[in-house]
């Protein structure tokens, strides 16, 4: 039997400390842009239209935030996730320079946390994973924990560390695109009147529309990103016979529906936290509300910053958690970012 094929690491193959330069880069284009625009709703005017950037300082359309975060942690999934039971959570996660077509992204993680579970078959693992362009510029930073499978059982539990990480990116710590303003920009063509000020925390904005999820489609959209998770795939890897559709293709759906009432929400800039609440399957619909939780001022010409909690959800369910602090059943997604928008 050959031992050339790589299974994966298992949680105690990690080190706090430890440096993963993953393969394999990624040349990104106009084709990127047009698949992801055909598998989710996106119509963002600030990533639709070279025009419509040119007209807010940029030289032309960059690709959607959304592509950059799905290509960097593509990159990651054979070294941090492939033996993963679930991926848990995000923090401080940052856009730090936009991804413009014929950008190659490269990625490298750090372990920063190790945790053995209790029934010592597995642990949860926290990475702070970088994407870096072919220029050394980096363009995405965030930290992401997942629960990995060990590889033997009886293996020694390794030192607990848990990281401390912040509850939210701070508004002078986001980073707006060098250039970029909004004192001309175009509501009409945007899509809708709304601008930050009309805003305030505590507004609730229901997206209305719903899209049902086909399993074609999301085994696409996972293998566009490189992302080799075999839940996602393989239909023997699961109990229950069911292909897992990939958290980010719910994020990419939800934040697409949300351009219903946040049309104006352009850039994604920050990641404040995350939580993929329950697995999604084909046949699920996904729809779609969001909570603004904040709002601040930018130093950029025009430009404000507005944090919202994004959730999606199967069916018509309501509500978020139980009394317990549980996720409901019918509750998807829970993320908590921050975007660019006109004030």
């Amino acid at each position: 039997m050959s031992s050339k094929t790589n299974p994966g690491r298992f949680f105690e193959d990690y080190k706090v400390g430890q440096v993963i330069r993953h393969a394999v880069p990624r040349t990104l284009g106009q084709g990127e842009r047009a698949l992801y625009h055909a598998l989710y709703p996106a119509r963002g005017a600030l990533y639709s239209s070279d025009a419509f950037a040119a007209s807010c300082g940029l030289h032309g359309a960059p690709l959607d935030d959304l592509i950059a975060f799905h290509t960097v942690f593509g990159k990651t999934v054979p070294d941090v996730s492939l033996n993963a039971v679930a991926n848990l959570g995000y923090a401080e996660g940052r856009w730090l320079a936009p991804v413009w077509p014929g950008d190659t992204l490269a990625s490298t993680s750090e372990v920063i946390g190790l945790k053995q579970n209790s029934n010592g078959k597995t642990g949860v693992v926290w990475v702070r994973t970088t994407g870096r362009n072919q220029h050394g510029t980096d363009v995405l930073s965030y930290v992401r924990w997942v629960m990995v499978r060990k590889r033997d059982a009886a293996a020694p539990a390794p030192e607990t560390v848990v990281p401390q990480l912040s509850d939210a990116v701070a508004p002078g710590d986001l980073v707006i695109p060098k250039g970029l303003y909004f004192t001309g920009y175009d509501f009409e063509l945007a899509g809708e009147p709304h601008r930050l000020g009309d805003y305030r925390p505590g507004e609730v904005i229901h997206h209305v529309d719903g899209v049902t999820i086909e399993e074609a489609e999301h085994m696409l959209a996972t293998r566009l990103w490189q992302n080799t998770a075999k839940v996602h795939f393989d239909a023997t890897h699961r109990p229950d016979g069911k292909r897992l559709i990939y958290g980010g293709h719910v994020i990419s759906l939800a934040r697409a529906l949300s351009f219903n009432g946040l049309a104006n929400a352009q850039m994604i800039v920050g990641l404040n936290a995350g939580a993929h609440a329950n697995p999604c399957f084909a046949g699920d619909t996904v729809r779609a509300w969001s909570e603004v939780l904040d709002t601040a001022k930018t130093s950029a010409p025009g430009v404000g910053a507005i944090r919202l909690r994004l959730v999606a959800t199967k069916g018509d369910g309501e509500g978020l958690k139980d009394g317990a602090g549980k996720y409901l059943p019918h509750v998807l997604l829970d993320l908590d970012y921050w975007a660019l928008m006109p004030v």
